[in-house]
């Protein structure tokens, strides 16, 4: 169902108890849609299986040892004099 910003922020209380019941609820501002509203279950559904943020990261590639060793001998003070 489609709710007018207005209505859905005056009843939201009805728009999150349609969203449980009947599903995702649409909110649109001038005609165009700009979110959606869902029941905790359905957004548990699309989240299944997904990787967060950080495990994205950290599943990036490996390092070789050259770009390790590169990075843990690097000289620790700044490269340039920066005045404040």
């Amino acid at each position: 169902m489609d709710w007018p910003l207005q209505d859905a922020k005056n009843q939201f209380s009805k728009v999150v108890q349609k969203a449980r019941s009947e599903g995702p609820q649409t909110v649109t501002l001038r005609g165009e849609r700009a979110a959606v509203v869902l029941s905790a279950e359905d957004y548990d559904a699309l989240r299944a299986g997904r990787p967060s943020l950080v495990d994205d990261l950290l599943s990036g590639p490996a390092w070789d040892d050259e770009l390790a060793d590169a990075v843990t001998t690097r000289d620790k003070t700044p490269s340039r004099d920066i005045a404040f």
